[in-house]
């Protein structure tokens, strides 16, 4: 049965319990958790009552207070990633800490925290193999009320987000540092192209604005360009009007192209995005919204013009970090288009598949 009707009533009244807290003491919480049953669907979503434990050594328990989603998650729910039966979805989120295990130091009862998408990447360089523990899939992730996890699976939240604003960091959010920051090294003067207004695209707009860059931002929408404008973009091209969109951007950049490009568009876009580029340019491939096969790549283009093209799965622990100190200095406020509370997370993923939102789509727990 999905998440509707009678049942979703039922199920949403199973009590949960609040205990005494302290410092390094936590009893077990009866808690509403969403799961994921198989054949995975949005359909196959349920409510449940489920038990978050004490922390353990080097653990902390976390009230979750917001999630948000995002085009994975879409994969994830859809059957398109295989996950286990009765996997927790959702791989963003932010709460406060409510207990903390032994050998803890740096959170405590109180702090505000976000997860992270990568909690066995600390840092620097990692096998791709080893990246193995993401919420959300196949690791449980956020669509619950508290979660007991190591205390290294969060940072600190941005001291100037509430709880939604800061739930929407963890993959889209870092994913756009990284491709912005970490690796193309965004400075002042660059001209950054991205495509859309998905949340990896908005965070885009917004972290290159803040490295001083012009930004030229593309859709197929009138009133998302209007949108796009309005947030920053410097220069606007409606795609589906001018489908060599390439040469609009070259136009714009004063001949020169595009030093980044955030393509997210997969095999739609990736030909026009290589042509867009200036020579030594960067191409940030980060999403397949269109698919995941492209039958061929202009290799003609990447060579002449000496292009760099970098798959980009989110981001370090320590680039999160960074990109929270960015926020905070620069006050970025991240785009959310709409709230659902955790009993409308079927109708948030139809929401998200529709494709009419603007940023991020969040989930209040």
């Amino acid at each position: 049965m999905s998440l509707t009707g009678k049942w979703l009533l039922a199920a949403w009244q199973q009590p949960y319990l609040s205990v005494n807290l302290s410092a390094n003491f936590m009893e077990w919480i009866y808690m509403n958790t969403v799961r994921l049953h198989q054949p995975a669907s949005v359909d196959n979503l349920r409510l449940c009552s489920s038990q978050a434990p004490a922390p353990g050594r080097g653990e902390i328990s976390v009230r979750v207070r917001a999630a948000s989603l995002n085009f994975r998650d879409s994969l994830v729910v859809n059957g398109f990633f295989p996950v286990r039966d009765g996997l927790i979805p959702l791989s963003d989120a932010a709460g406060e800490v409510i207990a903390v295990g032994d050998a803890v130091t740096e959170f405590k009862t109180g702090d505000r925290v976000i997860s992270t998408f990568h909690p066995t990447w600390p840092d620097g360089h990692i096998e791709r193999s080893q990246l193995t523990a993401s919420p959300g899939g196949p690791a449980d992730g956020f669509a619950c009320e508290t979660v007991t996890r190591p205390a290294t699976h969060f940072t600190a939240a941005p001291t100037n987000l509430d709880y939604a604003q800061a739930a929407t960091l963890t993959c889209a959010g870092v994913t756009a540092w990284r491709a912005v920051v970490t690796d193309a090294g965004t400075k002042p003067g660059d001209v950054v192209v991205i495509q859309g207004t998905g949340g990896v695209s908005l965070f885009a707009l917004q972290f290159a604005k803040a490295c001083g860059a012009t930004v030229i931002a593309t859709s197929s929408s009138a009133d998302k360009l209007q949108r796009l404008h309005e947030l920053g973009a410097d220069h606007v091209i409606n795609y589906k009007e001018q489908e060599n969109w390439a040469e609009a951007v070259v136009g714009l950049s004063g001949g020169r192209g595009a030093d980044l490009v955030v393509e997210v568009g997969g095999p739609n876009t990736m030909a026009q995005s290589l042509q867009a580029a200036r020579t030594g340019a960067h191409i940030a491939i980060i999403g397949a919204v269109g698919g995941f096969e492209i039958d061929t790549i202009p290799f003609a283009i990447v060579q002449a013009k000496r292009l760099r093209l970098q798959g980009v799965t989110v981001g370090s622990r320590a680039d999160q970090s960074a990109m929270v100190r960015a926020i905070e200095t620069n006050n970025i406020v991240p785009v959310i288009d709409s709230h659902y509370p955790l009993s409308r997370l079927g109708e948030a993923f139809a929401a998200l598949q529709a494709g009419g939102h603007v940023g991020k789509i969040v989930i209040d727990i």
